[in-house]
């Protein structure tokens, strides 16, 4: 149900899987001028990322991989120690990563956070490719870190319908019902969604940053009060093209190789949308569309569905 427009966001819910731990937010020293990037997931995170990287850099080099320089506070594998004394060292302005619901995540109103969401058919198609390409080595990792909170991450099936069919009938928390063997995608944006007329929450849609990804950058500068000068917009649109963003990760950052079969390519793959259509058969498609009317309202439904055509406006 809808916030009315005096309505600030609480956490209702404690999100602890073998991903990720709201409670980590806890410790977070927050600055005012924060900056907090959100999605479910696969929905263009760290391509936002790197848009607000070349934003607050002026499209100059930044000084540490994309992963370190705007940390994944709630992921649980990387020790929270390192990760808030990363954040305390950097003197630029921060901007944090998350993949928390808003009934799970700590809100601040006087931070600005950006949500980026996708049709949720597109991004289940992302997260096959993400999901269908960790390595060994990766499962190992994420599913051996002390203190894990329920059951391990599976490995991926090979039948990307069973998948499918898993991730839209099934929750990983009792109060979601799609995303396993992750966490809610729907709910997610629905969460966030909820609370649109608040001010400091600008809503990015995918299709719209493949469209026009130089409008949708200005409008995020402008959202973030970031001043940027006319001569660093062309480096700074050449660096956001997903093939650049590519190019940096594989170049800058090693880990993409241990953690995915053909590293950064596996992690940013195709970037396209509707690659779904002529995969999945009606009586599939109608798991999503009975899903989709549980969870979403029409309005936010038809915003994810529409490729950004619906304008999200705050209310008065």
């Amino acid at each position: 149900m809808a916030a009315n427009a005096h309505q600030l966001p609480v956490v209702k819910h404690l999100y602890q899987n073998w991903g990720f731990d709201s409670l980590r937010w806890n410790f977070y020293q927050q600055r005012p001028d924060d900056i907090i990037i959100a999605t479910s997931y696969k929905a263009g995170t760290t391509w936002m990322q790197g848009i607000v990287a070349n934003l607050i850099f002026k499209g100059e080099p930044q000084p540490e991989p994309l992963g370190d320089i705007s940390p994944w506070l709630d992921f649980r594998i990387v020790p929270l120690e390192l990760v808030l004394s990363g954040l305390a060292r950097q003197t630029h302005r921060r901007f944090i990563k998350t993949h928390l619901p808003l009934d799970g995540l700590p809100f601040h109103s006087n931070l600005k956070y950006v949500y980026v969401a996708r049709d949720a058919r597109d991004v289940f198609m992302s997260l096959w490719n993400h999901y269908h390409g960790f390595t060994a080595t990766a499962l190992t990792i994420i599913n051996s870190v002390l203190g894990r909170v329920g059951p391990p991450l599976p490995k991926c099936p090979q039948d990307i319908h069973e998948v499918w069919r898993g991730w839209l009938t099934r929750g990983t928390f009792e109060w979601e019902t799609e995303g396993w063997p992750f966490w809610s995608n729907l709910h997610n944006v629905q969460s966030w969604w909820d609370y649109r007329h608040l001010p400091n929450i600008h809503f990015v849609h995918y299709a719209d940053l493949l469209a026009n990804l130089e409008g949708e950058a200005r409008r995020i500068a402008d959202f973030l009060l970031l001043e940027v000068p006319e001569s660093a917009w062309p480096r700074i649109l050449k660096n956001c093209t997903l093939a650049a963003m590519r190019a940096e990760a594989e170049k800058s950052d090693p880990k993409y190789d241990l953690l995915w079969e053909g590293g950064a390519k596996t992690l940013f793959n195709q970037g396209t949308n509707g690659r779904w259509c002529d995969l999945f058969s009606t009586d599939e498609l109608a798991l999503y569309d009975a899903v989709a009317k549980r969870v979403l309202t029409p309005e936010c439904r038809s915003w994810l569905e529409s490729a950004g055509r619906v304008t999200v406006k705050h209310r008065q």
